[in-house]
């Protein structure tokens, strides 16, 4: 980049501001200061020749050349994550053999990528990476079938188990497109349950009990897909994370998203792996894993949510 101005600084903290819409919120995503930020975009459109965003709205509202730089620079800062992520992983090629399992929730971005920076580095190594429940993982564990699980934290306390923290992931609620969603509303539709049997359903029923929150019990989907597109036909809402909405984005036409209805709560998504097996692997793991969330996951989801910036968010590390 020869232009004078342009930064992958003021990248970060351009496409910070296109998420929050606000120079404060930009500031405490990038650690700057307020001052530091303006300053930021104010080199990066001179650098340009236009102004990226209106500055006399508040909150900010990106110009359509900004709407356009936009796409740009998240393409860009995508690749150097990506890239970050590729050289953060250590070579795997000492060890004879390595098994990872990881929940449904990354089966559309993390879990393919993951799949390919792993096994380029397992030279000489047996390598099986499985898909399976929460509940599924830790048994799993438990009977040291794998090494290491990406998975949802059951909130139990976990003997010879090592945790490594990757991203919290709020509940949200998911309502048909244009509906309302106060109480009323709510009851006016079914609330459409994940299966019983899953984790995030008994955590979902949980905050729900704690709020003294009631609704009819008619409908149970195992399915996440089907459960999105339930919502998106109009037949009922639900209750999910930002993890779960990104991976419907068939269905993004048919939702509107809020905050759940019973305040902020969010379940813990971690690397776990058994104590007898925490070698620096697993830590290293952990980081691309982290990375790759971040730029595969996150950055897109608070594009289009920015009001759940700093809810969602990378966590550890």
């Amino acid at each position: 980049m020869g232009m004078k101005g342009l930064t992958l600084r003021g990248l970060e903290v351009f496409a910070a501001l296109a998420r929050t819409g606000s120079v404060a919120q930009a500031a405490e995503t990038t650690g700057l200061s307020q001052p530091s930020v303006s300053q930021q975009l104010r080199n990066l459109e001179k650098a340009l020749g236009t102004d990226l965003v209106d500055h006399g709205r508040r909150p900010m509202r990106l110009t359509p050349a900004g709407r356009s730089f936009l796409a740009r620079a998240e393409a860009v800062l995508a690749e150097l994550q990506m890239a970050q992520s590729e050289l953060s992983v250590m070579d795997l090629g000492h060890l004879t053999t390595l098994s990872i399992g990881l929940i449904d929730d990354f089966d559309n971005d993390l879990t393919p990528r993951l799949a390919t920076l792993l096994a380029e580095r397992l030279t000489r190594s047996r390598f099986k990476l499985i898909t399976l429940s929460s509940l599924d993982l830790f048994r799993a564990l438990e009977d040291q079938s794998l090494h290491m699980a990406v998975s949802a934290h059951s909130g139990e306390v976990l003997e010879d188990v090592v945790e490594y923290p990757l991203v919290q992931d709020p509940f949200i609620l998911v309502a048909p497109q244009g509906s309302a969603v106060d109480e009323a509303a709510l009851r006016s539709l079914p609330f459409l349950r994940y299966a019983r049997e899953q984790l995030i359903s008994r955590q979902i029923e949980s905050h729900l009990s704690r709020a003294q929150l009631e609704f009819e019990d008619r409908f149970e989907i195992g399915s996440h897909l089907a459960l999105m597109a339930m919502v998106a036909r109009g037949l009922g809402w639900a209750i999910t994370t930002p993890l779960g909405y990104m991976r419907a984005a068939r269905f993004h036409d048919g939702l509107e998203v809020h905050p759940a209805p019973f305040g902020a709560a969010s379940r813990r998504i971690s690397l776990f792996t058994r104590s007898d097996w925490s070698d620096q692997v697993p830590r290293e793991v952990a980081g691309m894993t982290r990375h790759l969330m971040q730029s595969q996951m996150i950055d897109p989801c608070l594009t289009r949510l920015p009001w759940l910036s700093g809810q969602f968010r990378v966590i550890g590390g």
